[in-house]
């Protein structure tokens, strides 16, 4: 049975992840909800070591629009936050996941908004950057990002942020224990490193080989049409502001 035809959201998602489960970020993992939909991705971040967050497991839910990369996913925590740039339902606020639009009520520039060239792994690094390095000129959370600001301008003597952050760690160790899952405390543990693919035998590796059918196919008429192939670059730079 032939696989059924991938859109071009669906095959710049399957090698999105194929890359990531190759060379995967450190201090995430990611799976699919279900292997048929490419657009709905769960995520687990594990608390960073040396940081508030440290020990913690938080679990995330990535969704992706049908005209993918031309329009940014949203990213919400799954898991209860109390952070300045998360809202209370989980939502994210980052500059790299809002639309590319000229806004100057907003106080982003539109370079800082999200652009086709981002991609999960750009989001990803500012997510985890976003936990130790929160913004709060524009926060989501305003009453996390004034008890943030007193904690850091005190240097830790005003302890409210810092109990609160270290409550919710030690509430997600129960998703931990249920999901089966070690979480990273050493740097050691927690700086990952590629690993072989996964096993060939899947309804998602069908889809690939179709992929990779498909672009064989493009090249072809490419070189019968032009002569030759006009590759894009990827830039993997993203912004970490709300």
């Amino acid at each position: 049975m032939a696989a059924p035809q991938m859109s071009s959201s669906q095959k710049a998602l399957w090698l999105e992840w194929k890359g990531l489960q190759e060379e995967p970020v450190e201090g995430f993992r990611v799976t699919l909800v279900d292997e048929a939909d490419l657009y709905c991705w769960e995520v687990a971040i594990f608390g960073p070591p040396s940081t508030l967050y440290e020990g913690g497991y938080f679990k995330a839910q990535m969704k992706f629009p049908q005209d993918y990369p031309y329009s940014p996913p949203t990213f919400k925590f799954l898991t209860k936050m109390w952070h300045p740039n998360v809202y209370e339902n989980g939502d994210v606020c980052i500059s790299i996941l809002h639309p590319p639009v000229d806004d100057p009520q907003s106080g982003e520039l539109p370079s800082e908004r999200w652009n086709p060239t981002q991609n999960v792994r750009t989001i990803l690094l500012s997510v985890i950057s976003l936990l130790s390095e929160p913004n709060t000129f524009s926060p989501a959370n305003v009453d996390a990002s004034v008890m943030y600001r007193r904690w850091r301008d005190s240097r830790a003597k005003d302890k409210e942020y810092e109990n609160i952050i270290r409550m919710r760690v030690l509430a997600t160790q129960a998703d931990a224990d249920r999901d089966g899952v070690k979480v990273p405390t050493t740097l050691a543990e927690y700086c990952v490193k590629p690993r072989a693919p996964p096993p060939r035998d899947s309804t998602s590796d069908l889809l690939y080989d179709d992929f990779c059918d498909d672009l064989d196919e493009d090249d072809d008429d490419d070189d019968n049409e032009d002569g030759y192939y006009d590759g894009g670059d990827n830039n993997d730079s993203g912004n970490e502001e709300s």
